[in-house]
């Protein structure tokens, strides 16, 4: 049942082969036998999910229910969730229970799928490992000495794990893209503004995105599909109508046009690496695509660039936990000063804390123009310089990350390497473009992915072209054997 897509569990509750009770119990079941190891959960919902798969059962008999109705999601701790706590990773947020839905959950409520859980991930979405979360790290199903990625290593573990059909991620410099590679899984950035941040807490607005993580790019396509539309409650969101981006899974990619920049496959990257992707690209010419080498030659400052901006925005962000009006609040203040100091001191972890002091600093009198403002010039560098490539090609083809997964507790204390994980994923972020990560084979054991990044809203020809590729290869379907 685990390996199951998300069709092929709908047609079997549609046919009554199986209740939404079993299905949610089924999946209960599993995460209570693994998750002891794995950390990937924050909560489990297990009262409220079975008593809404009690509700689906009954419904089920007496009117026809959305198709996808019954099928357990897990939710990633940064959305919302009406009377669930909602902790981004935090001890911040550790009493934080909402009293509202984010518009992305409340999009999954409608369309029948049922909460299972909230997955844990790097405070506040800062992290590249899921290490920084309050909960502990998660471990990697792969190999539990190693990292999941992050910051929604919770989300890519459960799913690897096989704990939950599907979860939704958050991408601020490659958090859904990075962990799906390092996990073996299908991992969407959309487009900025393709999905509502509503209810989705705020690391840095102008870059935060959510997305779906899952097995495959037909899985990730029906996630979208929901996810994606307006939203009036936020106003960064696009008005552009939303397609069906399961319609053209199945068109041939022949003659598909796909980038390969020289910067991302210089001498410098790993030999490893580039022999794996070497295979993604052939497979791709097999199939009858073409390629073109691009030149994206801004991409060396994308890190540098937005450990200045993405701070920025956090530190502002973040100044509303002052520990007045929710969240944690430090025992016995002295005066409001003291209340301030202490509650933000003893309520934020270090990588949090560290990313306030450098936007804090990069936001004040005398260093605002020549760090904040250089940083955004430079970030609309970036843009064009990506929309002048994709004028020539269709998509983009790079790496997702530098190296398969690391070992736990390997970078905690050296920032800068960590940063260095997201490389070839936060230029997408700055440039607000669409990217998905897809299995690309395994090194030593561990999960590699491949990058396609894309034009504006055009999530559909990434998801075409990795389900194509995913037609001919059989990496996705591939699981940790301890979880099979």
């Amino acid at each position: 049942m685990h390996h199951l897509s998300l069709k092929a569990i709908a047609n079997k509750l549609t046919k009554k082969e199986i209740s939404a009770v079993e299905l949610i119990q089924y999946f209960l079941d599993r995460i209570n036998t693994h998750d002891k190891t794995l950390n990937s959960f924050v909560t489990v919902c297990e009262e409220q999910a079975l008593q809404q798969a009690h509700a689906v059962d009954q419904l089920r008999n007496k009117k026809k229910l959305p198709y996808y109705a019954g099928i357990p999601i897990a939710q990633k701790d940064i959305f919302c969730t009406q009377g669930i706590k909602t902790s981004c990773g935090s001890k911040m947020l550790d009493n934080f229970i909402p009293p509202y839905n984010a518009t992305v959950i409340e999009k999954f409520n409608q369309a029948g799928f049922i909460t299972i859980g909230k997955t844990n991930m790097d405070e506040f979405a800062m992290g590249s490992s899921n290490e920084s979360s309050f909960y502990g790290a998660v471990k990697n199903p792969w190999n539990i000495t190693k990292v999941p990625g992050g910051s929604s290593g919770g989300s890519s573990a459960a799913i690897a794990a096989r704990l939950a059909p599907v979860a939704t991620g958050t991408d601020t410099g490659g958090s859904i893209r990075q962990p799906a590679a390092l996990c073996n899984l299908t991992g969407l950035k959309p487009t900025y503004g393709r999905v509502s941040r509503y209810g989705m807490i705020a690391f840095a607005s102008s870059l935060d995105q959510g997305g779906p993580m899952a097995k495959t790019a037909e899985d990730a396509a029906i996630m979208l599909n929901i996810m994606a539309g307006h939203d009036a409650k936020d106003s960064t969101c696009a008005n552009n109508a939303v397609p069906d981006y399961t319609a053209n899974l199945e068109n041939p990619i022949k003659g598909l046009k796909i980038g390969l920049p020289k910067e991302y496959f210089s001498a410098q990257l790993d030999s490893n690496v580039a022999k794996q992707i070497e295979q993604v690209i052939q497979t791709y010419k097999n199939a009858g695509a073409e390629f073109i080498e691009i030149s994206l030659p801004s991409s060396e400052l994308a890190i540098s660039a937005y450990y200045i901006i993405a701070p920025a925005e956090a530190s502002s962000n973040l100044s509303r936990y002052d520990g007045v009006r929710y969240g944690y609040r430090c025992e016995d203040p002295k005066d409001l000063t003291d209340m301030y100091e202490r509650s933000r001191s003893e309520g934020f972890g270090s990588e949090v804390k560290r990313r306030i002091i450098v936007g804090t600093y990069a936001l004040s009198a005398g260093y605002y123009d020549a760090y904040y403002i250089k940083a955004q010039k430079i970030r609309r560098v970036i843009r064009d310089e990506f929309l002048t490539a994709l004028n020539k090609v269709d998509v983009i083809l790079s790496p997702t990350t530098p190296n398969t997964a690391f070992n736990i507790g390997e970078k905690v204390n050296v920032p800068v390497s960590m940063y260095l994980s997201d490389i070839y994923t936060i230029a997408v972020n700055l440039a607000g473009l669409p990217a998905i990560s897809a299995p690309a084979g395994f090194i030593n054991g561990l999960p590699l992915g491949f990058q396609l990044i894309g034009k504006h809203f055009a999530e559909s020809t990434l998801l075409n072209a990795v389900h194509q590729y995913q037609k001919l290869t059989d990496w996705h379907t591939q699981s940790p054997e301890q979880y099979a």
